[in-house]
């Protein structure tokens, strides 16, 4: 598995090519999902289940995309893009497929929800990863394009998914988007890692270690234990051999009375168990360490409230025309096509715009967010069709901000800590959108009506446009006189790195 040298290699070149095959991934992984609204009249049909209860497939697949983030981004760091993709893959497509043979909503809610879910986590990770690894001037737009995959796949495959269902019924229409899917391990293959992964690192140093002339003469490091458990010293004559340790000369000299005393305690054990914790026990503290980050942290709050608000009424927006009696049957450009294609266009053009050296990132995403807050609150006093997709058009147009979600967390944590910083901000925002629909879908069974539904969805996103406006502005007056040096410096971390103070990092996302 070769990997890429640094220099000479970001912001083109190759690049466009990680460019290429990320999209192509997220569009094959998120197609289904993001047009699961023409397969939920089907599966209503099909299973006789109420409403709400079919409604948890849709929005289970798009929430463990997202709440999977961290597991999925420790995966890319681990292994590497290309193998998280394979194996992405083939979860995608097994989902889809085994989702044509569900019996009852319960078996959909896992092969779709939880199944497709996972898959999906695991590619939006590695090719967000990947491609912030390859680019960095440009990284706003590359990473615009990459993200326009969903809404490009959202878009098409809600046209080539209702024809399939004509043609070959549901089950048919399944299999053969899981089919499609597979496509995902070919996507895989452009994506040469820049650095190996830290799996091949270990594999690398433990191949040298053993590649390493002997000394003439080795003290002896091994105790065998014999079928009595008596412990004897090391022979090659000894047939009645049970088990063989391999102890560190650091470790035999804290063991001499252990063997000594011939018995196996529990000491070396537990050294084992806490050095094969150590990577767990570090990977905590790291993310305690971005937890206590006040930047991030108001980041992660803003994207729970816009993904608890901004989610649910994308799904209802048909349905509050027809209720309100502005439309008969469904229109020619349905409001969710509206949607998906301005969301692609949002992802493009605020990708150009962070890459601006006069924009402030940060500042952008807080722009959407009240515009997106805005146009949520005229949807209850729009009475009329057309004002419905305008208003629609600009919601889709704000929800554009994802693409500036890996560019604004690589300014706040640096490119290092990207991936696990970027899997915490997604969790927030996959519980956002796995609560979004009950909440809203209880506001309508209380009310019979959609209007407080989209006052509280409308409410929350505007709340945290103002709130990371405010939080923004209010930062330079922060931590100037606060002590450097204070953090504690856990084992096996490095702590050499200088803390950076919360409006310097503002300032840098930009």
């Amino acid at each position: 598995m070769g990997a890429v040298k640094a220099e000479g290699a970001l912001d083109g070149g190759w690049g466009w090519m990680i460019v290429l095959a990320s999209f192509m991934a997220q569009f094959l992984s998120f197609g289904s999902p993001q047009s699961v609204g023409v397969l939920y009249p089907e599966w209503l049909s099909a299973f006789q289940e109420g409403k709400g209860m079919t409604a948890w497939v849709g929005s289970m697949v798009s929430g463990v995309a997202f709440i999977t983030s961290p597991v999925c981004n420790a995966c890319v760091d681990n292994f590497g893009a290309r193998p998280v993709t394979v194996f992405s893959g083939l979860m995608v497509a097994g989902g889809l497929m085994l989702s044509a043979f569900a019996p009852n909503i319960s078996f959909l809610i896992f092969s779709y929800g939880i199944v497709v879910g996972i898959g999906c986590g695991l590619v939006y990770a590695a090719t967000l990863t990947i491609t912030c690894q390859y680019f960095d001037k440009r990284r706003g737009l590359a990473l615009g394009i990459v993200t326009t995959g969903t809404s490009v796949g959202g878009f098409i495959y809600a046209t080539l998914q209702n024809e399939l269902i004509e043609l070959f019924g549901l089950e048919g229409c399944l299999l053969i988007v899981g089919a499609l899917a597979l496509n995902l391990m070919a996507c895989a293959g452009p994506m040469r890692p820049m650095n190996l992964p830290g799996y091949y690192l270990k594999q690398r140093a433990a191949l040298q270690r053993t590649e390493e002339p002997e000394p003439l003469y080795i003290k002896p490091t091994a105790i065998i234990i014999d079928s009595d458990l008596k412990t004897t010293s090391g022979s090659a004559d000894k047939t009645v051999t049970k088990l063989l340790i391999i102890k560190e000369p650091t470790q035999l000299q804290e063991s001499e009375g252990e063997r000594k005393g011939g018995i196996l305690t529990c000491s070396v054990v537990a050294r084992a168990i806490k050095k094969q914790m150590r990577p767990y026990r570090q990977y905590l503290c790291k993310t305690i360490e971005l937890l206590q980050d006040r930047v991030f942290m108001a980041f992660c709050i803003a994207i729970f409230l816009f993904s608890l608000g901004a989610f649910p009424p994308v799904l209802f927006m048909e349905d509050v025309a027809q209720s309100e009696g502005l439309i008969d049957g469904i229109a020619l450009i349905p409001l969710v096509s509206i949607v998906a294609m301005t969301t692609g266009i949002g992802k493009l053009v605020l990708g150009i715009l962070a890459d601006m050296r006069w924009v402030n990132s940060l500042y952008l995403y807080a722009l959407t967010l009240t515009g997106t807050g805005i146009a949520l609150l005229l949807i209850p006093v729009s009475k009329s069709y057309i004002g419905l997709q305008v208003l629609s058009a600009a919601i889709g147009f704000f929800s554009g901000n994802w693409s500036l979600t890996s560019y604004i967390t690589t300014k706040i944590v640096g490119i290092e800590r990207l991936s696990q910083a970027h899997g915490i901000l997604m969790c927030f925002g996959g519980f956002g959108i796995t609560l979004g629909p009950p909440v809203v879908g209880w506001f309508f069974d209380w009310t019979q009506s959609y209007d407080l539904a989209f006052y509280f969805s409308g409410t929350c996103v505007l709340v945290s446009g103002i709130f990371l406006f405010l939080f923004c502005s209010t930062l330079p007056c922060w931590n100037r006189t606060s002590e450097e040096g204070n953090f504690p410096a856990e084992e096996g971390i490095n702590t050499s790195r200088q803390p950076t103070l919360d409006c310097d990092k503002v300032a840098s996302v930009a």
